[in-house]
């Protein structure tokens, strides 16, 4: 069975409620399935794509361990990005939401014009349920497909456009080492902009399979980054080696025959059908800096 969280399985049908996706969770638990794409179990997958990584990932350091504060608090660590993102951090809703939870988490930290959060009154923010509000988001993903489903990196690019945001895309291969630690010190040391990583957990040493959750910093020193991991009731922040995230990111994600990868997305004003008023707890989004253009990606305006 895919991963839910990326994978795009047309030929089942939803489940009905009740017994029947109770069972489909139970199974997708157990199976220990998760988020962020289908991994590919083809040995013909070409290199640049693998599936698998070709060395054994460096040990993840947790964030909230002596050494991963050292790291956080380290003077050349880049963290400009961490701040608000730690401040609106949020577990996805089910098993399926990575993409969707870490869509919330950057566009509240980008301060992004929200729409109405029900049972929340006057005041506006981004929720898993409210980020499917805009028209436009439907081009790209529906709910109900994506809490079985999932999203692949190109959907989720789609679904954080929908909302008004500025977005550049970065497929894993297309990224040599030196791109790729470019693009970190770059966008995490710009507080304009924020970083979403899609890859596959097991390039990371971890359990599951494909994943999507904000990297918050990058430590030059000891070369490694901080993903603040949406599945928090899973595993906690951690900072992984760059060459580890690398890999990961390059991985074949079968739903969509592509790489994994990153994106980038900066605050812009919204089009008219998501011009949401802002809340009275809401200040204006920043102003959106340059979008990176040294490292190949799509990018889109």
């Amino acid at each position: 069975m895919a991963d839910p969280c990326g994978s795009r399985k047309r030929h089942r049908a939803a489940p009905p409620l009740g017994l029947g996706r109770g069972l489909l969770w139970a199974g997708l638990l157990a199976a220990n399935l998760t988020c962020g794409g289908q991994a590919s179990a083809n040995p013909a997958t070409p290199a640049a794509v693998a599936t698998t990584t070709p060395a054994a990932a460096a040990r993840p350091i947790g964030l909230a361990s002596p050494a991963g504060q050292a790291l956080l608090l380290h003077r050349q660590t880049l963290r400009a990005d961490y701040g608000p993102l730690s401040q609106w951090l949020e577990t996805q809703a089910n098993l399926a939401y990575c993409g969707v939870a870490s869509s919330v988490v950057v566009l509240n930290s980008l301060a992004l014009p929200a729409p109405a959060a029900e049972g929340y009154g006057p005041y506006r923010f981004w929720t898993q349920t409210n980020v499917f509000a805009a028209p436009a988001s439907a081009g790209f993903v529906r709910p109900a497909v994506v809490a079985r489903e999932g999203m692949v990196l190109e959907q989720l690019h789609g679904l954080l456009i929908s909302q008004g945001a500025l977005v550049r895309r970065y497929h894993g291969d297309d990224l040599t080492l030196a791109q790729f630690r470019q693009l970190l010190r770059r966008s995490l040391a710009d507080p304009a902009d924020r970083l979403l990583a899609n890859y596959d957990r097991r390039a990371l040493g971890q359990a599951g399979g494909g994943h999507i959750s904000p990297l918050a910093a990058y430590d030059p020193n000891s070369d490694r980054v901080l993903i603040l991991d949406v599945a928090r009731y899973r595993y906690p922040a951690v900072w992984v080696a760059t060459a580890d995230l690398w890999r990961a990111v390059r991985t074949l994600d079968r739903s969509s025959g592509r790489s994994r990868g990153l994106l980038t997305i900066q605050a812009a004003p919204p089009p008219p059908e998501t011009s949401w008023p802002p809340g009275p707890n809401r200040s204006e989004p920043p102003a959106p800096t340059q979008t990176p253009g040294s490292a190949p990606g799509a990018p889109h305006r």
